[in-house]
């Protein structure tokens, strides 16, 4: 499902064939196969489909970060025209988080349960370079507000296991919009809402 959007603009991103496969005991097993998608600027879009349809590994797939085996075997991912799938492990470091974030689906496995929330927070600031000293504080608590979160000061200094499923979700969309990236990819970003 998409919005509307003036086509005359170069894509965000532009996915063409894509497949996406695991290595198995018996070979590889096709997860995902022949797709396609295209991204303008400013456009929201939502993929939908059954259970292992392959939504979140054509996710993981656009920023290269597939689970175990995975493996891109085919097609491309293009981001404002580069082509990501032959870009180095360094290169797409430099990508993620500034250029194409992403709210993982589980806020259990994905945030850290031995760091406090704000900490976790200024990690993702830190890793993109955004804020630096004085600013980082109030960048935190901004971000944490922005997702929804309450009384910024107070969970900030909260650890994962004192939050409620919600609460970890919305810490994790604080994380994913640190770096202000242009692609926020949200994997079910309201499953524990």
């Amino acid at each position: 499902v998409a919005n509307e959007m003036n086509t005359d603009v170069e894509p965000l991103l532009e996915i063409k064939d894509l497949e996406v496969a695991f290595q198995s005991s018996t070979g590889m097993v096709p997860a995902v196969r022949k797709a396609n998608l295209t991204i303008y600027p400013g456009q929201s879009v939502a993929i939908v489909g059954e259970s292992g349809s392959g939504k979140s590994t054509t996710a993981h797939a656009i920023i290269n970060l597939l689970p175990g085996s995975g493996k891109i075997v085919g097609g491309s991912i293009k981001f404002r025209g580069e082509e990501l799938t032959t870009k180095s492990r360094k290169e797409m470091e430099r990508i993620r988080g500034r250029h194409i974030g992403l709210v993982p689906q589980d806020p259990m496995s994905n945030l850290n349960p031995v760091w406090k929330i704000g900490f976790q927070v200024r990690e993702a600031l830190k890793a993109n370079n955004v804020v630096k000293g004085s600013q980082m504080h109030q960048r935190v608590n901004d971000l944490l507000a922005e997702a929804g979160l309450p009384d910024t000061e107070r969970v900030a200094k909260q650890y994962p296991h004192e939050f409620s499923g919600g609460m970890r979700q919305r810490a994790l969309i604080a994380i994913g919009l640190a770096a202000r990236p242009e692609l926020l990819i949200a994997d079910e970003p309201t499953s524990a809402l």
